[in-house]
C-alpha cells in the first residue's frame, strides 16, 4: 500500500507532466491568443477594480505573470496552466483528510483529466482562479467545520472575497455553504457565533472595491451577468436544457458523467459521512440552479464549473468505497484519450488524407491573428499618431495585444454599452484624430460620411484555410464630425 507521500508525489508528477504536456501542444498547434484573452490581456495593461464583463481578478494574475515572465503567449495562460494543478492539489488534501491519500490522488487526477480542464487548460479564462479558489475556499470550510478555529473561518472568507473579485459565480458558494452548515451539527453550533459571520463579512470587504467600481460606471458588470442571462426574458427552453445537460455530461467525461449521477441518486452512504455530505451540497445546488436558468432562458456550458469540484471528490471515493478502482481506472483512462485526441486533432484529421478546414478545427478562432496583425504594422508604422478604430470587439482586442499601439477608440453611436472599449474608450467628438480604421467590410460609406476625410489604405489579408481568411481594410479617418 502506498503511503501518503508516495500518492501525493504522485499526484504532483501528474500535475507537473500535464501542464508541460500542455504548454508543449500549445507550440504544437500554433495558435494565436483567443479572442477573450487578448481582450483580458488589455485589461490587464490598465489595472482597475472592475471592468465591463468580469471582475479584477483574472487582469491582475495576467499582469503579475507578464511581470515575472514577460510578454509571451505562455506568461499569458500561466495563470490558468497554474491555477488547474493548484486545485488538484487541495482537492488531494480534502479528499486525504476525509477519505484516504489514494482518494485524494484519485481526485486530483480526475480533475486534471477532465475534459473541461483539458480544452480550458489551453486558454487563460476566469474559470482556472475560480476552481482553485472554491476548491480552497471548501477546504476551509471543512476544516472550519471541524475545528472551529477563527483562522478557518477568516480563510473561507478570503476565499469567497477573492472568488467574487474573480467571477460573479461564486455567489453560489456561500448558499451551498450555508446549506452544508445547516445539514451538519458542527455547522448549525457555529452559525450562532461570530466566527463565519466575520468570516463573510470579511468577504463582502474584499468585493467592495468592485461594488464601488461598478456604482462610479453605471454597473456595467451587474448588467452585462443580467443581459447574458437573460433576466428580463424568460422561456421554456428544453432545447437548451438539453444543450446543457450534454455540455456537463461532456464536462467530466463519458463515464465519470455517468458515475456522477449515480452517486447522486444513490448518495445515502455519503450522507452518512458528514462531510461527504458537505460535498453533496457543494455539487448539487449550482448545478440545479443552472440547469433551472437553462430551461428558462440561458446558460453557457461552464457555469456550473465549480460544481465538479465537489464532483471530482465524490466520485473516486464512491468508486472506492465500492471496491471499483479498476472502472474509476477505466473512466481516467477514458478522458486522458479523449484530451490527447482533443489537443492532437489537426494531426489525426490530417492522417485520414483530408485537408483541415475551419468547419473541422476547433482552434480556428485562435489562428491567423498574429499575422494579419504583421500586415497591419506597417500602417501604424507609418501614421504613429492615429488611433485604430473598429466597430467590433475582436479586431480591437487583437490587434492591441500584438501592436500595443498608443491609442484607440470603439465606434460607438449608442447609449447601450457592449464591451470594455465602448465603456473606457469611445469615440467622442473630444477623441483626437486621426483614425486607422480596421473594417472587415471593404465599404464603409456609412461611417466615412462622419468625417471630413476618409483615404483608403490597403488590406489585411490572412488565408487561414479554404473556408476562412482573416480579411481587415484600412482606412485613415481625419476630422470626425459626430454621430449625428
Amino acid at each position: 500500500m502506498a503511503s501518503d507521500r508516495q500518492y501525493f508525489a504522485g499526484l504532483v508528477a501528474v500535475c507537473i507532466g500535464l501542464t508541460a504536456y500542455r504548454i508543449w501542444v500549445i507550440h504544437l498547434l500554433g495558435i494565436d491568443t483567443y479572442v477573450d484573452e487578448a481582450y483580458y490581456w488589455g485589461w490587464s495593461q490598465h489595472l482597475d477594480w472592475g471592468y465591463y464583463s468580469k471582475p479584477p481578478m483574472i487582469a491582475a494574475l495576467i499582469a503579475l505573470s507578464e511581470s515575472v515572465f514577460g510578454h509571451t503567449l505562455v506568461a499569458l495562460k500561466l495563470p490558468a496552466l497554474l491555477s488547474y494543478p493548484g486545485t488538484a492539489l487541495v482537492l488531494f488534501a480534502i479528499g486525504r483528510r476525509y477519505f484516504s491519500a489514494r482518494a485524494g490522488f484519485w481526485s486530483g487526477v480526475t480533475f486534471m483529466t477532465m475534459p473541461l480542464v483539458a480544452a480550458l487548460g489551453l486558454f487563460v479564462s476566469t474559470d482556472a482562479p475560480l476552481l482553485f479558489l472554491w476548491s480552497l475556499g471548501l477546504y476551509a470550510l471543512l476544516r472550519a467545520l471541524d475545528t472551529a478555529s477563527w483562522r478557518y473561518w477568516l480563510l473561507v472568507g478570503f476565499c469567497f472575497g477573492l472568488g467574487m473579485m474573480t467571477k460573479y459565480t461564486m455567489a453560489a458558494f456561500a448558499g451551498s455553504a450555508f446549506l452544508v452548515m445547516i445539514f451538519s451539527p458542527a455547522g448549525r453550533r457555529q452559525l450562532a457565533s461570530l466566527k463565519p459571520w466575520t468570516g463573510f463579512l470579511v468577504g463582502v470587504a474584499l468585493f467592495i472595491p468592485n461594488i464601488v467600481w461598478n456604482a462610479d460606471h453605471g454597473f456595467p458588470t451587474f448588467v452585462h451577468t443580467a443581459e447574458i442571462t437573460r433576466l428580463e426574458s424568460r422561456a421554456f427552453a428544453p432545447g437548451e436544457f438539453l444543450e446543457f445537460m450534454g455540455a456537463q455530461w461532456a464536462s467530466i467525461g463519458p463515464f465519470l458523467g455517468i458515475a456522477l449521477v449515480m452517486v447522486l441518486i444513490r448518495s445515502s452512504r455519503l450522507w452518512e459521512h458528514e462531510q461527504s455530505r458537505a460535498l453533496v451540497l457543494m455539487t448539487l445546488p449550482l448545478i440545479i440552479l443552472v440547469s433551472v436558468q437553462a430551461l428558462t432562458g440561458r446558460a453557457n456550458g461552464n457555469w456550473a464549473a465549480p460544481s465538479f469540484v465537489g464532483a471530482c471528490l465524490l466520485v473516486p471515493a464512491y468508486f472506492l468505497m465500492n471496491d471499483l478502482k479498476r472502472m474509476l481506472a477505466w473512466a481516467v483512462g477514458i478522458n486522458v484519450l479523449l484530451s490527447v485526441a482533443i489537443y492532437h486533432w489537426p494531426q489525426i484529421y490530417a492522417l485520414s488524407g483530408h485537408t483541415l478546414t475551419a468547419k473541422k478545427d476547433p482552434y480556428k478562432r485562435a489562428r491567423g491573428w498574429a499575422a494579419l496583425a504583421e500586415q497591419v504594422r506597417p500602417y501604424t508604422n507609418q501614421y504613429p499618431d492615429a488611433a485604430i478604430l473598429a466597430t467590433e470587439r475582436e479586431s480591437l482586442a487583437q490587434l492591441i495585444y500584438y501592436l500595443q499601439p498608443k491609442r484607440w477608440a470603439a465606434w460607438h453611436p449608442s447609449d447601450h454599452v457592449m464591451d470594455q472599449y465602448e465603456l473606457t474608450a469611445p469615440l467622442t467628438d473630444d477623441t483626437p484624430g486621426p483614425f486607422l480604421f480596421v473594417s472587415e467590410a471593404p465599404d464603409v460609406t456609412r461611417i466615412a460620411e462622419h468625417f471630413d476625410r476618409s483615404t483608403y489604405l490597403g488590406v489585411a489579408e490572412v488565408p487561414v484555410y479554404p473556408d476562412l481568411t482573416r480579411t481587415r481594410h484600412l482606412f485613415l479617418l481625419e476630422g470626425f464630425k459626430g454621430y449625428k
